[in-house]
């Protein structure tokens, strides 16, 4: 599996691992055990394209360990999908399901296809070949599929329609993250984006910032427009956004409708009158109290890290943060770093609550769902706040020995298979 590290997102997890295992004084055999994926999947999906001509696309999916349970984590749609990056993410969702004591191991997929260029049935087609080729590895009991990059609540109806056709019965527990009408569980697209803003209000509260926090969002998807509005309701005041076009900044605050308007309109955050052009990384040093990295990765390097200007940083995406970055920030104690395993988990929490209540055929009421989620969050926050001053280490640092050490007690109570 060493192909794997010509991955940066892959080595940069690994280098994530190894730091932590070397702080648990973790034995060698131990480390591979936990370190490496148990599953890796690569197949070809050839689909008939709406011109008549087949083109084979690449998928993969990537089980990082079945020790705790079924694997769960999203599915996405990108042409720049590869299988470190892959095995990268599977990887953080396993340290992140521990942490928030969920029954799971970590996973991922992806196709290399942008979504933009296709038709609705060229995706319907993409979708259901992939998942065809995948039953043989998924399973409401051995691998939970969710939306993410370039899929949907409708990706995920065709991969429940696509698997129930196989066994012959509906199997809503398949996937999460679909639509209410067929299993799905209120709240869930909104949960990721939700739970960042609760842990962000947390932390103004513990470091005693105003309630008119300023904020600045990169990235406008669903996690980051969910996550401005929910400050926003708390209070604070929302100063930049940006999306893949670039970004806009306001130091008085932007009218959060009225982008919203714009960006459903347009397609994008391009044009709207409300605030200065910005490009995505001026926007990264802007003043600001939080920070809220919420689109790709490693965007807080080592050439920015020393100039951003936050008192919080909510990495509300996956892996925005390097290595070298966060040897910079452990050496700026003023910024309180919300890592990304704890900042962004209510996403797969609520898709916990949806698995929940799909294997038992009962559902909750929203109010029910959130309050579930805030109080996991909550307690979970205290935690990796707890472990960090104890032992007087980072929270980053503090979250993924919490979400590592669980792992391998599993594995060592349940023992080496013969």
């Amino acid at each position: 599996m060493k192909h794997l590290l010509t991955n940066p997102a892959y080595k940069m997890a690994c280098d994530q691992f190894d730091a932590v295992a070397d702080f648990l004084n973790m034995p060698e055999d131990v480390r591979d055990r936990t370190k490496l994926p148990k599953r890796l999947v690569t197949v070809a999906i050839p689909v008939r394209l709406d011109s008549g001509k087949v083109k084979v696309f690449e998928g993969h999916r990537v089980q990082h360990h079945l020790t705790l349970g079924p694997t769960k984590g999203g599915l996405r749609f990108h042409p720049g999908v590869e299988l470190g990056e892959v095995a990268a993410l599977a990887m953080w969702m396993s340290w992140k399901c521990a942490l928030a004591d969920l029954p799971y191991g970590g996973a991922k997929g992806g196709v290399a296809v942008d979504p933009r260029k296709c038709s609705i049935g060229e995706l319907e087609r993409i979708t259901r070949r992939y998942t065809s080729e995948m039953i043989p590895f998924i399973g409401p009991q051995t691998d939970v599929m969710a939306p993410d990059m370039g899929t949907n609540e409708q990706t995920m109806a065709w991969i429940m329609d696509t698997y129930s056709h196989q066994v012959g019965h509906a199997v809503p527990s398949i996937v999460t993250g679909k639509p209410v009408s067929i299993g799905g569980s209120l709240g869930r697209k909104e949960a990721t984006g939700r739970g960042v803003a609760f842990l962000v209000n947390r932390a103004i509260d513990l470091l005693k910032l105003p309630n008119d926090s300023r904020v600045i969002v990169q990235g406008f998807g669903n996690v980051g427009s969910y996550a401005a509005i929910g400050l926003a309701k708390y209070g604070a005041r929302i100063i930049g956004v940006s999306d893949v076009s670039g970004g806009v900044h306001n130091p008085k605050g932007l009218d959060l409708d009225a982008l919203q308007e714009h960006v459903t309109r347009t397609g994008s955050i391009t044009g709207f009158p409300g605030g200065d052009k910005i490009s995505n990384e001026e926007l990264l040093l802007q003043p600001c109290d939080v920070l809220i990295p919420a689109a790709m990765d490693r965007v807080i390097t080592e050439k920015n890290a020393g100039k951003i200007n936050c008192r919080i940083l909510a990495e509300a995406a996956n892996g925005p943060t390097t290595v070298e970055a966060d040897a910079i920030l452990r050496q700026r104690p003023e910024i309180f770093v919300i890592p990304d395993i704890l900042c962004n988990s209510g996403g797969v929490i609520v898709s916990y609550f949806e698995w929940v209540q799909d294997l038992q055929s009962f559902f909750w009421a929203e109010t029910e769902i959130f309050d579930k989620l805030y109080r996991i969050l909550g307690r979970t926050l205290d935690t990796v706040l707890k472990e960090a001053r104890k032992h007087n280490i980072d929270n980053r640092t503090a979250a993924l020995s919490i979400g590592i050490q669980k792992v391998v007690n599993g594995k060592t109570i349940r023992g080496l298979f013969p």
